[in-house]
Parts: structure tokens; sequence; C-alpha cells
């Protein structure tokens, strides 16, 4: 029984370090890491803030190197921008 109050314990402090860091990251981190999100209302914020809370690790990583999220290639794209796919 002390097993499972040690694990409900910790997974209550990786939510509540979560939500604190979602809580920065919204308002915040977001811009940091990825430009397209730059003049979002709070409505796109307040969506993003449970994945923020739930990976906020990654997410705290990426904001410190400054990460750009990887642009997606594909056929589409590379035919838009006047290449062969």
């Amino acid at each position: 029984m002390v097993v499972v109050e040690i694990l409900v314990f910790l997974v209550e402090i990786y939510f509540v370090v979560g939500v604190l860091f979602g809580i920065s990251f919204v308002t915040r981190g977001v811009q940091a890491i990825d430009h397209a999100a730059e003049g979002t209302g709070w409505g796109f914020r307040l969506v993003i803030l449970p994945g923020v809370a739930a990976f906020w690790p990654l997410l705290l990583r990426r904001w410190i190197r400054r990460e750009q999220p990887a642009e997606e290639r594909n056929a589409h794209r590379d035919r838009a921008r006047g290449g062969q796919p």
C-alpha cells in the first residue's frame, strides 16, 4: 500500500509541476519555440495547456534549447516550392 501511495504522490507532483510550467509556457514560451504561435489568442493557449502540462519535460528542453519544430516535408510542399517530389 505504501508503494501505491508513493506512486500517486509522484504523479501528483508531476502534474502540479506540469500545470505551473504550462501556465508559464503558454504565456511566453510557446512563441519562443514555434513562431506560428505568435499572435494567437487565449483560446488556442487554453486548448494546448493540458498537452503542455502532460509533456512538460520535452517542451522545457525545447524551450531551453530554442528548438524550432521540424518543418513537414511532403510532395505537395515540394511541388509548391518549384521542386520535384
